[in-house]
């Protein structure tokens, strides 16, 4: 590795929690930091034209122990991403720039994954956001935009060259979306060729597949995404296996419930009750699922918009394992 900026101190732990845009919000970043206290941690995708209108202090909200944390923003106009960028720096370790998010709405926009078809701006960017914050910059993108463009390993270098001190690359194209299978040995034609570190992103769900990853990606670590979902304790487990070969088993039925009450209780405090249990309704299928009645179940607590019901249906279930 090259003169890292101080990111290598940011990424000691080889593990990274991957940004998804209304999945790691503060109560989720604050579970998997209570189970791993060094694993580089991310916010959800941060709107720099919504943040220039508006400071939201729900998705900037962090406690003292969220260090290391990186703040990622997207966008497509330079000095208002750097201005953004340049309010976050007081909350941030890092900041993060979105080139890979592949949902219809943000690349209509020229944002995230269609910055890969415009590499002049995404360069622009990182040059631009480079210039006014003093803690390191990191971007995020994927293979290409579809299978056509496979411009990844330009497309780095030419972010290194702008500035970019650390890369997070998605192992899919835009035109897969999240289908098919993550391709883990391209990552490690970028890692051959720029000098900063890299983290492998996709199918990273278990120790197993994060080991495999490094293996095949020659990445420097990992960048667990959905695989956290109803487990954060999913990063933890991965550095304890990458660090000492330890395999600690994956929670319990029991340990999993116990969890997702945690996290609707969290996002109560955080939102109100009602607000607080809708947004948590996304999450409900990663935790209960697996064991017989789980979609009953489900389709259960999704039509539930009281915390006492919810608890006492998760009781019953506890009851009976």
């Amino acid at each position: 590795m090259s003169e890292d900026n101080g990111v290598k101190s940011l990424i000691a732990s080889r593990v990274s929690l991957a940004p998804m845009a209304g999945i790691t919000d503060y109560v989720l970043r604050s579970l998997v930091r209570e189970y791993s206290p060094n694993c580089l941690i991310t916010t959800e995708m941060i709107s720099s034209e919504a943040l220039t209108q508006v400071k939201d202090t729900v998705i900037t909200k962090r406690d003292k122990n969220h260090s290391p944390i990186s703040y990622q923003l997207s966008g497509h106009k330079p000095q208002m991403i750097a201005n953004c960028a340049k309010y976050l720096e007081k909350f941030a370790d890092m900041i993060d720039i979105n080139m890979g998010c592949p949902v219809n709405k943000v690349v209509k926009g020229t944002d995230g994954c269609a910055l890969m078809r415009n590499p002049d701006l995404a360069a622009e960017i990182v040059k631009t956001v480079k210039s006014e914050i003093s803690i390191p910059l990191s971007v995020k993108f994927r293979l290409g935009y579809t299978f056509d463009e496979l411009n990844f390993v330009e497309f780095g270098q030419r972010m290194q060259e702008a500035g970019a001190d650390f890369i997070t690359i998605h192992g899919r194209t835009r035109s897969q979306m999240y289908g098919g299978k993550a391709d883990w040995k391209k990552i490690a034609e970028l890692k051959q060729n720029v000098d900063i570190p890299v983290f492998a992103n996709g199918d990273i769900v278990s120790p197993e597949t994060a080991a495999q990853c490094l293996e095949e990606s020659q990445a420097d670590g990992v960048a667990v995404g959905r695989g956290a979902l109803g487990d954060p304790s999913l990063l933890y487990r991965i550095e304890r296996y990458l660090h000492t070969g330890e395999y600690i088993s994956p929670p319990t039925l029991e340990e999993k419930i116990e969890t997702l009450k945690k996290h609707i209780t969290r996002e109560m405090e955080l939102r109100g009750e009602e607000v607080g249990i809708k947004f948590c309704r996304k999450f409900i299928h990663y935790y209960l699922s697996g064991f017989p009645g789980a979609s009953r179940l489900r389709g259960e607590l999704v039509l539930l918009d009281r915390f006492d019901e919810i608890n006492t249906k998760l009781n019953g279930v506890l009851a009976m394992s």
